[in-house]
């Protein structure tokens, strides 16, 4: 009876191992004769992920599989969306014509879609429908197929931010401000992050990157003895990103002037030997001049002050 009788388990082990040797062998073969068909996918085993903005344009480019032996040729290639697991072919490319032939969705693709070359395509003029799961097929000589999925996400563009700011306040040394960064339009995929530079990170209260309401607000301390840095907010989301910078030595320069604007002016109208608020009248019928003189701050200097206040 030989080794199985003299120790079953061993041969049991033995033959378990033949059976797995020949099962590999099997598929082996299968993968490798003609008509097989192989699946483009990222290294997690899911579609390449595209990601495209409202309005403009995507490619799907296509490389020839490293495992085909070099005399195979391209016979013709195939493009279309998955829907619900099934494939429906949009269109047809053949190698050596320059126009595709079209099977389905012509009325939505066929002023968009662009054959770059055998194996690029490109869509025009993204829209939201647009998103999904689009499949090519690649097929060659002695049967070989092999698919190619992309899975595309297009996302709407984001909105020009504008930057300024909304308060600023002088300290001995210091130049403190508030910035605001606004856009056009309030989305909850839209996300705000502050950068600059020749700003230490410290002197930022910079809050995490992040969806946060319209406005968005960040308060800077800057010492005046540092050189001019700059701020910049960055909107974006999956697809799209937009900036926009403000010179802060711009800002505190501004309110530094303005201040010495209001220390220089203000004493001079105080001082005034022939003061604006003090002026000698004609004299009454009863022969008697009259004078006014106010012994408070005039009201003319009320409007001056509350005009380079609100330049500060």
């Amino acid at each position: 009876m030989g080794a199985c009788s003299e120790d079953p388990h061993l041969c049991g082990a033995s033959w378990l191992l033949r059976f797995t040797s020949l099962l590999l062998s099997v598929c082996n073969t299968v993968t490798q004769r003609p008509g097989a068909r192989g699946s483009a996918m990222d290294d997690s085993g899911n579609p390449v992920t595209l990601k495209g903005i409202q309005g403009a344009s995507v490619l799907f480019p296509v490389i020839r599989n490293p495992e085909l032996p070099p005399e195979s040729e391209l016979e013709n290639m195939s493009w279309g969306v998955v829907s619900r697991f099934n494939y429906i072919v949009m269109l047809y490319v053949f190698p050596g014509r320059d126009v595709p032939e079209w099977v389905n969705f012509q009325d939505k693709f066929e002023k968009r879609v662009h054959v770059l070359n055998a194996t690029t395509l490109r869509i025009d003029n993204l829209t939201l429908e647009d998103s999904g799961l689009y499949r090519a097929r690649q097929s060659y000589t002695r049967g070989r197929q092999y698919d190619w999925n992309f899975h595309l996400m297009v996302y709407e563009a984001v909105p020009r931010p504008q930057i300024r700011a909304i308060d600023l306040s002088l300290t001995p040394g210091w130049c403190n401000i508030t910035m605001e960064c606004n856009t056009t339009e309030t989305r909850e995929d839209l996300t705000v992050s502050w950068e600059s530079e020749g700003l230490p990170r410290e002197l930022a209260q910079r809050p995490a990157p992040g969806p946060a309401p319209n406005p968005w607000t960040l308060a800077v301390n800057l010492p005046l003895s540092r050189p001019s840095p700059s701020l910049t907010c960055v909107v974006s989301n999956q697809a799209d990103k937009k900036a926009a910078s403000q010179d802060l030595g711009d800002v505190c320069g501004r309110g530094t002037s303005n201040l010495r604007l209001l220390f220089s002016v203000v004493p001079r109208l105080l001082s005034s030997p022939q003061p604006c608020w003090s002026r000698q009248h004609a004299a009454d019928p009863t022969g008697e001049a009259s004078s006014v003189h106010e012994g408070v701050i005039p009201w003319i200097v009320v409007p001056v002050l509350g005009v380079l206040g609100a330049l500060l």
